[in-house]
């Protein structure tokens, strides 16, 4: 049976709800669902002004509530009042989930919390508006607004995913310049939209230009970088005939290019498409709470009526003067007594402990969603520059040669390079500059991409060739025709790259390196670090077809990478983690963020993510245990040893019993610290 893609529920595969988004049809439980899918920022909105409402009026009343004397002639009233709108305005979609799941014959929270909610708040509504009906009752007012403000403020966190993911895709599609240069069949350059671009123009890339669609070069010569594509910053030498990308700069030449692809077929649009496409058909778990409910439900459901029928009926025939009244008692103290105010506190409070020990850990837990399929994964997959890798080259070697004095060479190449757009020309300037060398101005500079630069620095003629070496790159510096020196450059590893994936075998996780870069590099990287699984060469789609293939083998995957090229993995992985030296997309496709950049915050994750799953897990036992082993105490079945008046003070029991299987839940996700904090140390000492 299909499940609903945003909440995971299951749906019968002939459902009314359905839309359909690139040829693919995903059905629904309901029309809030859809709607979330549809337009998950909306959605957001929606709930988070039913969020504001539940906790603006929850907390007067928990106040009004345990504070105001209950002799207070209007203070039920005040009640009813302020939990109207959070029963039926904060609430309205677990009745409409809870209509869907009667339908669907499939029991889910949202019955649980409609039905323990819409009992407390009739009883407690009943009993304030016709004050004495029931004798010794009490209003539950309290315990039905908390407990729908609660389990909203999860079901909000969760709901930002989509709208998370949209909005790392929007700023991809932005990458993209609102103005082209198209070139004329008379020559003539003239600017206008890119969105009126067709195939068949003819546009002109300038030094520094994002080239506006994907196309061929018929004329000029120029160094592309294409990191957006392959994560890595060595440019490209592009002439005619080379195909170019949308979304990738043109550094220092004048290229002239036939558009092949614009608007929705372009590169970046099919990017964007497949980060929406996996942001939304990324396999959903089906909540923890969910699936104890299915269980949970119609044994409280059955429970309640049955208890509530054998009093009423058992009464009656023994001639007692309140049968109804003992019912309606007996059927309010299981409903309230198995209400879902624990199991709501369950998840929440334990993923609010977690995400502050994870901040102080160096890293940020945006969708608190991941942590379940964080806790199942089996196998990390890196990207390499950037993530395993320093994101830039540096300068690993600089050798002079003949009478040169060295500060003098770096300093006319890195005066130079300072014109230049090229990654090895940073790297040499950085260099210089931390040297504190004084950079010096440069004339009649020439840039000749593929090959190196040109110009005149203090009267001298300084050149600087580029030559591509088996590891990293390698520059030749001449002075006035003379050799002078050679500069060597590679993307260092990371300094705890190793460790961290030591660490991570030793907890069972299989590792794998995706990247853009070339397969002597990936293999020399790889070695260093023991990956044997390496996929080099590689494209954005096919690092997010790779990780499907592992989870098409029974993987959870986490990907960790830092470029725009890696937000479709990041968003197809089970988990993605997002270095916070990456690009801003990369971080918004994220699941996790780690601030220092430290790859060993990968192990912690994982512990983190363990552990608390574990509490979680424990918590709803404990909430279940708890509720089920009070429900025969509310069914009646001490009634022949205390008799019928433990009816007098049962309702008040029940509202204590959820505020001790809270308490419970509250000092358990407390000893979480500990616990990740032990297991921590122990991998380490390991």
């Amino acid at each position: 049976m299909p499940t609903d893609p945003v909440c995971g529920m299951f749906v019968p595969d002939n459902a009314d709800l359905f839309s359909v988004q690139d040829g693919e049809k995903f059905l629904f439980c309901s029309k809030a669902c859809q709607y979330q899918f549809s337009s998950p920022e909306k959605a957001s909105e929606s709930l988070k002004k039913r969020l504001i409402v539940g906790w603006v009026l929850s907390v007067p009343i928990l106040s009004i509530t345990y504070l105001a004397p209950s002799s207070l002639f209007f203070r039920n009233y005040l009640l009813l009042l302020l939990a109207l709108p959070v029963q039926f305005y904060s609430g309205y979609g677990f009745y409409e989930g809870a209509y869907h799941s009667i339908i669907g014959k499939a029991a889910n929270m949202d019955l649980l919390v409609s039905m323990g909610t819409l009992t407390a708040f009739l009883f407690s509504a009943f009993i304030t508006i016709i004050p004495g009906a029931i004798p010794s009752a009490s209003v539950y007012f309290d315990a039905s607004a908390f407990i729908i403000t609660l389990i909203l403020t999860g079901n909000f966190i969760e709901n930002m995913t989509k709208a998370r993911a949209n909005k790392a895709a929007r700023k991809l599609i932005e990458i993209i310049p609102n103005i082209s240069h198209c070139i004329m069949d008379n020559g003539d350059i003239i600017d206008k939209p890119t969105d009126q671009l067709a195939p068949g123009d003819k546009i002109l890339a300038k030094p520094g230009d994002i080239i506006p669609a994907d196309g061929i070069v018929y004329n000029g010569k120029s160094e592309v970088d294409e990191s957006m594509l392959t994560g890595e910053q060595d440019p490209v030498l592009k002439t005619a005939p080379d195909e170019v990308t949308s979304g990738t700069k043109n550094l220092n030449g004048t290229l002239m290019i036939s558009v092949v692809r614009t608007g929705k077929n372009s590169t970046v649009s099919q990017i964007y498409d497949m980060i929406q496409r996996a942001a939304s058909g990324r396999a959903k778990v089906q909540r923890i709470a969910d699936a104890f409910s299915s269980i949970f439900v119609p044994v409280v459901i059955v429970a309640a009526f049955s208890a509530s029928l054998f009093w009423y009926f058992y009464l009656s025939s023994i001639g007692y003067t309140l049968p109804l009244e003992i019912a309606i008692l007996v059927f309010v103290s299981v409903v309230v007594i198995a209400c879902p105010c624990a199991i709501g506190l369950a998840g929440p409070i334990t993923l609010l402990i977690s995400s502050n020990i994870a901040s102080e850990n160096g890293i940020v837990i945006k969708n608190s969603s991941a942590m379940d399929r964080l806790s199942k994964s089996n196998r990390a997959v890196f990207d390499k520059t950037g993530t395993l890798t320093e994101a830039d080259p540096t300068v690993t070697e600089f050798s002079i040669l003949g009478e040169f004095e060295e500060e003098l060479v770096l300093g006319l190449a890195a005066s130079l390079e300072s014109n230049s757009n090229h990654p090895v020309a940073k790297a040499i300037v950085a260099m210089a500059k931390g040297r504190n060398i004084k950079m010096r101005p440069a004339v009649n500079v020439e840039e000749m991409p593929g090959v190196g630069i040109k110009g005149t620095v203090d009267g001298m003629l300084v050149q600087v060739n580029r030559v591509k070496a088996m590891e990293g790159s390698t520059v030749e510096i001449s002075i006035n025709g003379n050799r002078a020196g050679n500069i060597s450059l590679s993307y260092k590893i990371r300094k705890e790259a190793a460790g961290a994936i030591k660490q991570l075998k030793s907890m069972g996780m299989k590792i794998s390196m995706v990247t853009g870069d070339s397969s002597s590099e990936a293999m020399r990287i790889g070695k260093q670090l023991d990956i044997d699984d390496i996929h080099a060469e590689i494209l954005p789609s096919g690092k997010s077809e790779i990780i499907k293939q592992y989870q098409m083998e029974g993987d959870y995957v986490i990907f960790t990478g830092d470029g725009i090229n890696d937000s479709v993995a990041l968003e197809t992985a089970d988990v993605g983690i997002a270095m916070a030296s990456g690009t801003d997309i990369a971080r918004e496709s994220g699941d996790l963020i780690l601030l220092n950049n430290d790859l060993e915050n990968i192990v912690y994750a994982k512990i983190i993510g363990d552990k608390t799953i574990r509490k979680v897990k424990q918590n709803i036992g404990w909430a279940f245990g708890y509720n089920t082993a009070l429900i025969p105490i509310a069914a009646g079945i001490l009634v022949p040893f205390l008799g019928l008046s433990i009816y007098s003070f049962l309702p008040m029991f029940s509202a204590l019993a959820m505020g001790m299987s809270s308490s419970s839940v509250v000092m358990n996700s407390l000893l979480l610290r500990g616990n990740i904090h032990g297991r921590i140390r122990g991998i380490m000492k390991g």
